[in-house]
C-alpha cells in the first residue's frame, strides 16, 4: 500500500446489471494493485460485495428507451443532483469511473470536468451505432477511455483523450466462472426433455414490452413440442413473483435466481435460448448455446430510435461477428408465432443448431483475450497516481 495521509476515493457509477458485474471485477483488480483505494457510488449487489459503498442502487436508474426514461425522470434527476453535489463538494473524489450508461454518465462527466475530477470511462459509449459526432464531446469531458471492442480506438484518433483497447470484460468473468453447473441434474429435468431458456432481461421496464411476448412464445413452443422444459433466470433487480405469475401453471418451468446461479450455468444447461438483446447475448455466445434475440420497446421509442441508430444488427453477438449468426426479431417482427418458429427450428434441426454453435465460436475469438479488468485497473491507478498525493487542486 502507498504511504498516503489519506486514502484515494473513487466514485464509480453504472446503471446496468452488466455494469455492476464489470464494476465489481474492476474494484477487485484495482485493490490488488493498490489496497488503499476506496470505492463508492452507484451499482448493485456485485459491487457492494466487492467493497463498494452503494449510495444509489443501480436498478433505480436502469431504464431502457427514450420515452421510458422520461417517465422515470424524477428519480434519475434526484440521483444526478446527489452525485453532482458530491463532485463539487469538499469531499469530492480523487477520480470518477463511469461504466456504460452513457446518457446519464456523460452528463456526470461534464460535472466532473468542471470540478477538476479526472474521469475514466469504461465500456465506451456506442458511438459506432449512433451519433458518431459525440466522440468530440466525449473527448472534452473524459480523460481516459477503456474500449472493449477493437474497432473503437480509431474513432478517437486525433482527439485529446487517452483511449486503450482492453478486451471485453466478459472474458474475465467467463474465464473465472469455474466448472459449469448441470441444472438439468440439479432440478431433475428428464434427459429426453429439450431445455429452452427464456431470458427476460434485467431492466424493469423491459417486462412491460417483452414478458408477455416471451410467455406467449413459450406457450406456442410447448403446444407444438411437449418434450420441453423451460428455464427462466430472474435478475435480482426484477420482481420474481411478477415474473412467475405471468406464466401459466401448465408450462413445465423452473425459475432460477440469478444472484445465486451463474448466467453461464443457465445458458450451458439449455438447448436453445430466447433472449432479450443486450450484454446477455455475448454471455450466451461465450457458452455457445444457439439463441433467438428479441427486442421490443414502446412504439414511440422505436420510431425515434430507428432513425438514430445506424447498425446492421441489434444483438451484440451479431455485431461482434460482423454478420447475422443468430436470428433477430425486432419490434413488430417479434411476434410469439415467429419467435416460436425460430426456437423450434433450432430444437428440431440438429444441423442448423450445430452451424449456429460454430458461428458463435467466432464471436468468442473476436472478443480478445482475458485480463480486461486488470488492464482497466492499471488505467485507473495511472490516472490517480498522476494526482498530487493528498489533493488534486
Amino acid at each position: 500500500m502507498n504511504n498516503r495521509l489519506k486514502p484515494r476515493r473513487v466514485m464509480i457509477v453504472t446503471g446496468e446489471a452488466s455494469g455492476d458485474l464489470h464494476g465489481a471485477n474492476l474494484i477487485k483488480a484495482s485493490q490488488e494493485l493498490d489496497s488503499g483505494l476506496q470505492f463508492f457510488g452507484v451499482g448493485g449487489q456485485n459491487m457492494e460485495a466487492a467493497g463498494c459503498e452503494i449510495l444509489i442502487a443501480g436498478e433505480e436508474l436502469a431504464v431502457m428507451g427514450i420515452v421510458e426514461v422520461l417517465g422515470h425522470f424524477p428519480v434519475i434527476w434526484r440521483s444526478f443532483q446527489k452525485l453532482k453535489k458530491i463532485l463539487h463538494g469538499p469531499e469530492r473524489p480523487d477520480a470518477l469511473v463511469l461504466i456504460d450508461f452513457p446518457e446519464f454518465n456523460l452528463r456526470l462527466a461534464k460535472q466532473a470536468k468542471k470540478a477538476r475530477v479526472p474521469v475514466l470511462y469504461y465500456v465506451s459509449p456506442q458511438v459506432w451505432a449512433w451519433r458518431r459526432g459525440r466522440v468530440k464531446k466525449i473527448a472534452e469531458v473524459v480523460d481516459s477511455l477503456a474500449a472493449i471492442f477493437p474497432f473503437e480506438p480509431e474513432l478517437y484518433d486525433s482527439l485529446d483523450i487517452n483511449v486503450e483497447y482492453v478486451g471485453h470484460p466478459l472474458l474475465d468473468e467467463f474465464d473465472t466462472s469455474g466448472e459449469r453447473l448441470n441444472l438439468r441434474e440439479k432440478h431433475r429435468i428428464p434427459e429426453h426433455k429439450k431445455i429452452v431458456g427464456l431470458f427476460p432481461g434485467s431492466r424493469g421496464n423491459e417486462l412491460q414490452f417483452i414478458l408477455k411476448t416471451i410467455v406467449a412464445s413459450a406457450e406456442i413452443i410447448y403446444a407444438k413440442n411437449t418434450d420441453v422444459h423451460f428455464l427462466v433466470p430472474v435478475a435480482g433487480s426484477l420482481p420474481q413473483e411478477q415474473i412467475e405469475s405471468a406464466f401459466p401453471e401448465n408450462l413445465p418451468i423452473t425459475f432460477i435466481d440469478s444472484s445465486s446461479v451463474s448466467i453461464y450455468d443457465v445458458a450451458s444447461s439449455c438447448d436453445m435460448i430466447l433472449t432479450v438483446s443486450g450484454t446477455v447475448t455475448l454471455q450466451i455466445a461465450l457458452v455457445g448455446t444457439p439463441m433467438v434475440i428479441l427486442y421490443k420497446v414502446s412504439p414511440l421509442t422505436y420510431e425515434i430510435g430507428k432513425r438514430l441508430i445506424k447498425v446492421d444488427h441489434i444483438g451484440l453477438a451479431n455485431i461482434v461477428a460482423g454478420k447475422r449468426v443468430v436470428p433477430e426479431l425486432i419490434q413488430n417482427q417479434a411476434t410469439p408465432e415467429r419467435l416460436a418458429a425460430e426456437a423450434l427450428k433450432l430444437l428440431h434441426d440438429a444441423n442448423y443448431a450445430e452451424l449456429v454453435r460454430q458461428e458463435l465460436t467466432s464471436v468468442r475469438d473476436k472478443l480478445g483475450q482475458p485480463g480486461c479488468s486488470e488492464r482497466v485497473a492499471k488505467m485507473l491507478i495511472q490516472l490517480v497516481s498522476a494526482l498530487p498525493k493528498n489533493d488534486h487542486d
